[in-house]
């Protein structure tokens, strides 16, 4: 009987092992289908760039497709059907349909490989490419993994949905990620997004500290600098960069934006080639080429590169402003108006898309429209201080002189509080409408106090000292007060706030 349990014992010992054999072999061949399967994908991208011709240069990469790819697809494909794919596999069977343009599937394939295998980051990443909203986002199944935060993290970056994100990351730091220099670089790419600069370049400055040898979003740092012009600074990144690889795409990336601030267009441009060639689905390096080719007035060029970088992410909303900004070169008010509006979907609060929306409105003649998109533009933040300006502008040419002069009020005063009005040189255009707006109207006081506003600038002083002529000839006929700084507004469909007299008497321009 002993003997009997004996032998019994070493017959569940063998199959146990026979399992994990068995198992083994399984693994080792879904790897090694894998490795076949992706090695195949590989050579069919390196025909492909092969094929391309090399005086085409970057731009034309697209027009050449990957002969392998059908190929791949009908294989997957009968695979996938039987649930033989392992989560590599379907990573890659994702790729391959995301290639051949079948979106709505590779998403549903991407979903099923996080699922498979929840640690594979590049799956996460091929999913946030193609997730275009928030609806889409939330109507995604995805594994219950403590790596979905980084990831519903990262879209909502994406999505500029800012505020989401830094909760998100501020709740992963407490979890216990507080040294990751990952979440310390996508915080401040959620910063550069909202343009929150000095934000940004404290993050970029600390995050370098604790890595001095990082590259990764070290294009995006010297995005900052850019905007900023520091050019010093951008100089030493540069060259740290190149000493600790030459060959990366950032390091090309900030090497056009340094020649780039510098105005050689020309080889910045080569710069940003170089980055396409190393990766040809490189988003920033295919929007800053299309900037580079507008300074050097290549528009076609630079529609082309836009085009590529809306192919490689539709939510780059720099890419549809561009080509907003290319159209308008051209005089073709219809496109623009079109890719500003795709820009202003994915930046709603962005004061410089509405802006773009309301030239666009205007030049096709749609003025109420224009309004709106002014006074939104003022609303929301008007980051470059014009929206205003053009609104009144608009008023003064409709002869709507009342609205015209509430909004240079506003505009003034808003230059005037926040110390800019040095920078601004409409302030004395302003200045000038409304001396002349309170004259008209009899405020002789408030017109006198503009015309001497006026003296201060060099292009309005001759005006107001004409204007301080007339005030004085009518005071000397007849002594008239005024009582009402403002006269009642007209209706229209632009809402004008009421603000208080204009007091220019404590600033010093």
């Amino acid at each position: 009987m002993a003997a009997l349990c004996s032998e019994f014992g070493d017959l569940v010992q063998i199959k146990k092992q026979l399992i994990s054999v068995i198992s083994l072999c399984i693994f080792l061949i879904q790897k090694a289908y894998f490795l076949y399967m992706y090695s195949r994908y590989l050579s069919g991208e390196k025909k492909k760039d092969d094929e391309t011709v090399d005086s085409l240069g970057p731009l034309e990469k697209g027009q050449v497709r990957n002969e392998a790819l059908r190929e791949l697809r009908v294989e997957l494909s009968k695979k996938h059907s039987a649930g033989e794919l392992d989560g590599f596999a379907l990573y890659l069977y994702g790729v391959v349909l995301r290639k051949l343009d079948l979106l709505k599937e590779a998403v549903d394939v991407f979903v099923e490989a996080t699922h498979a295998l929840p640690l594979h980051w590049g799956a996460w990443l091929e999913l946030c490419n193609l997730i275009t909203n928030i609806e889409m986002l939330k109507a995604l199944s995805l594994p219950d993994c403590w790596i979905k935060d980084f990831f519903m993290a990262h879209m909502y970056t994406e999505l500029q949905m800012i505020k989401e994100a830094l909760q998100k990351y501020q709740s992963l730091i407490e979890a216990g990620f507080s040294k990751s220099t990952y979440i310390i670089s996508q915080i401040a790419v959620a910063y550069h997004n909202i343009r929150d600069i000095d934000q940004a370049l404290a993050l970029f400055n600390e995050l370098r500290e604790q890595d001095p040898f990082r590259i990764e979003n070290m294009d995006t740092f010297s995005n900052l600098l850019y905007v900023r012009s520091m050019k010093p600074e951008l100089s030493y990144l540069a060259h740290n960069l190149v000493e600790i690889d030459k060959y990366r795409v950032e390091t090309c990336c900030v090497i056009g934006n340094y020649y780039s601030l510098r105005s050689q267009h020309e080889k910045a441009a080569l710069y940003f080639q170089r980055a396409l060639k190393l990766n040809p689905r490189c988003l920033g390096a295919w929007t800053l080429m299309g900037h580079e080719y507008m300074e050097m007035k290549n528009t076609s060029a630079a529609i082309q590169a836009y085009r590529h970088a809306i192919e490689v992410n539709k939510r780059d909303y720099r890419a549809w402003y561009g080509l907003g900004q290319t159209y308008e070169i051209l005089k073709m008010p219809f496109y623009c108006l079109y890719y500003y509006r795709k820009a202003h979907q994915l930046r709603p609060n962005d004061s410089r898309m509405l802006v773009a929306l309301g030239e666009s409105y205007e030049k096709l003649s749609q003025q109420v429209e224009a309004k709106k998109c002014y006074w939104r533009a003022y609303s929301v933040g008007d980051v470059e201080r014009m929206a205003l300006l053009k609104l009144a502008k608009l008023h003064e040419q409709l002869n709507e002189s009342d609205d015209a002069a509430q909004c240079y009020i506003i505009y003034i005063q808003d230059i005037f509080s926040c110390g800019e009005q040095l920078e601004h040189a409409e302030v004395s255009t302003a200045l000038r409408y409304l001396g002349q707006y309170y004259f008209k109207n009899k405020h002789y006081d408030e017109a006198s106090l503009c015309a001497q506003r006026c003296c201060d600038y060099n292009d309005a002083r001759e005006e107001g000292k004409a204007l301080l002529r007339q005030i004085s000839q009518v005071r000397d006929q007849t002594e008239t007060s005024s009582t009402d700084l403002f006269g009642p507004l007209s209706s229209n469909n632009t809402p004008v706030r009421r603000v208080s007299p204009l007091d220019l008497s404590s600033f010093t321009p």
